[in-house]
């Protein structure tokens, strides 16, 4: 699809916005020669080109491996990135949570806190108060290209930084970062945001850059129905691709059951294909990353190295691009880095096992791929049919609908009506659909999976046991059964 895309914000509309985003916090003002930016950019060795890594490593099969990390005071974050790129393959840069809600003066006392105590008493790195040159730091002290990662609704500020800092790789979307993170901001209000970020990114790519952008997939990482989140999924790839961005990398949460992890994967990566071309969409690159394991941990390190393996597992399987590695200490905190590592480790012995091996075929294999794919296309065919054109007003109808509804998202914007539940098997199907527009023939083979536990565990189909599934792999269980 050419620049003259109608969806695409225009420079004239994006510049006039720019000059407010950079006034919103003093950083702002050391990266208002994009152009300086954009060289800084070029300048760089493909060695930390994200968007070079995953399209390379897609094409050879391969599945590479990234830790979450991120701490508050710069040298501290440089050793830990330093330490964990021995066994990384890509390295993060994960942002503190008053960053994520635009609350830099409260970022920046935390700054001071953690410089008197000597160490991270925020849950991330605070890029937007560090700036410019301390961000190119983190950069130059290392070989691996970095992403940031956040939770972000408004990401303005913290994209103009980071990638003039050299940062190659963005996560999030105006939907995955707003429903299934904050209460109040409105939808429209998010999209916009990051239909910005996107297009700042186009502008970076039409100068001969590629930033690679990967929409959050987990959503609220709990008992998320595939065809949710890899509608989601497909929806923010095509609002990134309007706006100019090239190299689209989308996200699956773990679900627990492998065949239907494997399902997913495989249908989240032919729709996209489908749907992007369906828009006129054709230079681009695609790639998908799988994150483990999203919901409770054992806090035993034993039991949770096995979480962590079968994460791996259905990554390898389903030839995810990149993995999302968790660590032993899921259950108590922020880790150390020497349990980050325990993770990476753990997580490249499965995938090294595995190279080789491909899941086979089979009925039941090819019946879920073809469940998630119908489930998602209904969503997603919704989408832009109410949007008549426009992707983002498709979204925000759909959700005042009930269309489209994220389990346990605490946004007051979303419907809140369906409910998942793991079947008999473990795979995540539908209790109530709420309003969702499932076909009848889709909701009557969730009914009788759903039974079929349900006389399995003889007890009447309720909702205690969505309760019971939430905590069953905390507990060392996939399926909630009953005590």
């Amino acid at each position: 699809m050419s620049s003259e895309n109608k969806m695409m914000m225009g420079k004239g509309e994006f510049f006039k916005i720019r000059e407010l985003v950079l006034d919103t916090w003093e950083t702002g003002r050391d990266v208002k020669d994009i152009d300086e930016g954009i060289h800084y950019q070029l300048a760089m060795p493909e060695t930390k080109s994200f968007s070079k890594a995953m399209i390379e490593a897609d094409r050879a099969g391969k599945v590479l491996i990234q830790p979450r990390a991120g701490v508050v005071l710069p040298e501290d974050h440089i050793r830990l990135l330093q330490y964990l790129q021995a066994e990384a393959d890509l390295l993060p840069t994960t942002i503190d949570a008053y960053t994520r809600q635009n609350q830099y003066r409260e970022a920046g006392n935390g700054i001071q806190r953690s410089q008197k105590a000597g160490k991270s008493l925020l849950n991330g790195f605070p890029a937007v108060n560090h700036g410019l040159k301390i961000c190119r730091n983190i950069i130059e002290s290392v070989d691996k290209p970095v992403e940031v990662r956040h939770g972000t609704p408004d990401a303005r500020l913290l994209a103009e930084i980071s990638l003039a800092a050299g940062f190659t790789s963005f996560e999030g979307g105006g939907i995955s970062y707003n429903i299934p993170y904050t209460k109040k901001v409105p939808i429209e209000q998010s999209i916009r945001d990051w239909q910005y970020v996107d297009r700042l990114i186009g502008i970076y790519e039409e100068a001969g850059i590629r930033i690679n952008r990967e929409p959050f997939g987990p959503l609220s990482g709990t008992l998320v129905p595939p065809f949710v989140s890899n509608s989601v999924a497909i929806i923010e790839g095509l609002l990134a691709l309007e706006q100019g961005v090239k190299s689209i990398t989308l996200g699956y949460g773990q679900a627990g059951n492998l065949v239907q992890d494997i399902a997913a994967l495989t249908s989240l990566r032919e729709l996209a294909h489908d749907y992007f071309n369906a828009a006129g969409f054709e230079d681009y690159e695609l790639t998908t990353v799988f994150h483990q394991w999203m919901g409770g941990f054992p806090e035993d390190e034993a039991r949770a190295f096995a979480v962590i393996s079968w994460g791996s597992v259905a990554a390898a399987l389903g030839k995810a691009t990149k993995v999302i590695v968790k660590t032993p200490h899921e259950a108590m905190g922020i880790p150390t880095k020497e349990a980050n590592l325990q993770g990476l480790k753990n997580t490249r012995q499965i995938i090294s096992m595995l190279a080789d091996q491909v899941y086979p075929e089979n009925g039941e294999l090819a019946q879920e791929i073809n469940i998630v794919k119908r489930e998602t296309t209904t969503i997603v065919d919704n989408v832009i049919r109410l949007g008549a054109g426009n992707i983002a007003d498709g979204v925000s109808r759909a959700l005042r609908a009930g269309i489209i509804d994220i389990p346990f998202a605490p946004s007051i914007f979303n419907p809140g009506r369906m409910f998942p539940i793991r079947d008999n098997n473990g795979a995540v199907r539908i209790f109530e659909k709420g309003g969702v527009p499932l076909p009848d023939d889709i909701m009557d083979f969730h009914r009788a999976k759903v039974a079929e536990r349900a006389a399995f565990e003889k007890r009447k189909p309720a909702f205690q046991m969505v309760v019971d599934d939430i905590y069953a792999i905390s507990k060392g269980k996939l399926v909630g059964r009953p005590r």
